[in-house]
């Protein structure tokens, strides 16, 4: 049987909305998924940069909670 982990990229965009991409893996395949919009993707290296551009892009979420 396949581990499954979840985490997740948080973003706010300029307006305080929050944002959110989930990174679920499952072996070494990785999913994102977007909770906004609903988009998706298979990404096997890199998933959590992928998340942060869809973020940035999609929906100009660019404040990250850990740093601010």
């Amino acid at each position: 049987m396949s581990e499954s982990n979840t985490s997740k990229v948080t973003r706010w965009d300029q307006h305080g909305r929050e944002h959110v991409v989930q990174v679920r893996r499952t072996g070494v395949q990785r999913t994102v998924r977007c909770e906004t919009c609903g988009w998706r993707i298979s990404a096997q290296f890199l998933p959590w940069l992928k998340a942060e551009e869809h973020l940035a892009q999609a929906h100009q979420a660019t404040v990250d909670p850990s740093v601010a």
